[in-house]
């Protein structure tokens, strides 16, 4: 059995306990938090053994196998560091963090310490991405030609401003889903080439970003992504080739344990929906991923989950496309 602890009392830390506890050689040992009650009623939801008021205890016990940080992203980089020292793996939620700088240090951390670690783009662990890897490469659409992708939700109102709006809240949903199909479609290396151009609208009291708009050049691709915090409850996502698009039917982000649909166009004749079952949804195969990586040794994920290098070239394109926004 993997142990793990998580740190982080939020909605997000609830739902990642439920997909450890579904698991079968997962077991939820430490629930960790900076609020005494917050943390007493998480155990008392999910009978944990053990808690931690702060950090420190989780991180320093033994007994734990895997640590999940669903904490806000500009403490990814301290906490992983302190659990990479401890010899800890750790998932931690996406974005990876808020500036490269802090993801240089996440990623230094990791690496001297010679530990696991895997940001948490929970959508990629499902098999629905493996399948679209496998018809990105089956030749149908030709070449590559566009992508676009928009996510929005209504919550700009209950997001932490220390997160930086909703480039790192939402946007790198499909900048990351955008990176895995130039990185399948044109090679290696081909998403960080990237010129970028954007523009954004910010919230008045905090100045972040809640709606944002970039369009990326690659090539001979074009790249049209749009999230926002500030409206709606909405997701697309569009591949265009030479010889037909392929569409999400059901929201690319968030695969569920029932039918997750991608719709096959070609330009000509008639289209096919792509259907993927599993059973389970993608918390579920973002743990079964972690636990199979841990229990083999390995240091990082393999595609489609997001290797280091993946997070930094994403984490890379979310930031330029803030500055960009926040400059126009």
């Amino acid at each position: 059995m993997a142990r793990w602890a998580i740190l982080g009392t939020g909605f997000i830390s609830q739902t990642v306990a439920q997909a450890i506890q579904a698991h079968p050689r997962s077991e939820l040992l430490t629930i960790a938090g900076r609020n005494a009650d917050r943390v007493a009623d998480f155990q008392a939801k999910f009978d944990i053994p053990k808690t931690s008021i702060g950090y420190e205890d989780a991180l320093a016990d033994p007994e734990v196998d895997i640590v999940y940080i669903g904490l806000p992203n500009h403490v990814h980089h301290t906490l992983t560091a302190q659990a990479a020292a401890a010899g800890k793996p750790v998932l931690s939620e996406k974005s990876l963090t808020t500036t490269m700088d802090q993801a240089a240090e996440l990623v230094a951390a990791v690496r001297a310490h010679d530990t696991f670690f895997v940001e948490g783009f929970m959508y990629l662990a499902h098999p629905l991405y493996q399948r679209l890897t496998e018809v990105l490469t089956d030749g149908r659409l030709g070449k590559l030609r566009s992508i676009h992708g928009f996510y929005s939700a209504a919550i700009s109102n209950v997001t932490n401003p220390l997160g930086r709006g909703t480039i790192y809240n939402l946007g790198c949903y499909p900048a990351s889903l955008a990176h895995l199909v130039v990185q399948v479609m044109e090679g290696e290396g081909a998403f960080a080439s990237a010129r970028l151009g954007g523009f954004g609208v910010t919230e008045p009291d905090h100045g972040t970003l809640v709606d944002a708009a970039v369009t990326a050049k690659i090539g001979d691709v074009l790249v049209n992504l749009h999230s926002t915090d500030s409206y709606g409850m909405a997701h697309e996502f569009v591949i265009a080739g030479e010889c037909g698009t392929l569409k999400f039917l059901t929201n690319p982000w968030r695969p569920n344990a029932g039918d997750n649909r991608i719709l096959w166009q070609p330009y000509k004749g008639e289209g096919e929906e792509i259907v993927v079952n599993t059973g389970q949804d993608d918390f579920y195969h973002q743990v079964a991923m972690v636990e199979a990586n841990v229990a083999a040794g390995n240091r990082e994920a393999s595609r489609p989950s997001p290797r280091i290098q993946d997070s930094l070239e994403i984490m890379a394109f979310l930031t330029q496309w803030e500055a960009l926004c926040l400059k126009g």
